[in-house]
């Protein structure tokens, strides 16, 4: 269970980089003032900084219930597979939905691969609570 979060953990460092990346560039392109990210208000957002910025934000939502969840699966000393795979399919979906996000940004694509990875939790927790009370 392990592997999954450093796997997300990753990911989010990877967004945060980007989101960085794109803030920058918008910054030092003057598309944005510095002092935007004060309030981030008072301009419009270019896309790209619009999109790292919810995509990373977004990697502190339902990921928490996948880290809290995995956090239990271990506590417990659990063994069932299916939460571990689970696990790995919430990841697989977040990954995807940050590569779909950060590029070509289709709306429905993002809608499916985003309620996969959310039903992946559900699993995962329902798993973990029949494994715990069995």
């Amino acid at each position: 269970m392990l592997s999954p979060m450093f796997a997300l953990v990753m990911l989010t460092f990877l967004v945060m980089v980007v989101t960085f990346r794109s803030r920058m560039a918008a910054v030092s392109s003057e598309k944005l003032p510095l002092a935007y990210f004060r309030l981030m208000q008072g301009h419009d957002m270019p896309d790209m900084v619009a999109k790292s910025t919810r995509n990373f934000n977004n990697l502190f939502e339902v990921p928490v219930l996948f880290y809290v969840g995995a956090l239990a699966y271990i506590a417990l000393g659990l063994t069932a597979p299916t939460p571990i795979l689970c696990a790995w399919l919430f990841v697989a979906a977040r990954a995807l939905h940050s590569l779909v996000h950060l590029t070509y940004n289709n709306v429905l694509h993002r809608l499916i691969i985003f309620g996969l990875g959310n039903i992946s939790v559900l699993v995962m927790w329902i798993t973990l609570m029949q494994a715990s009370n069995g």
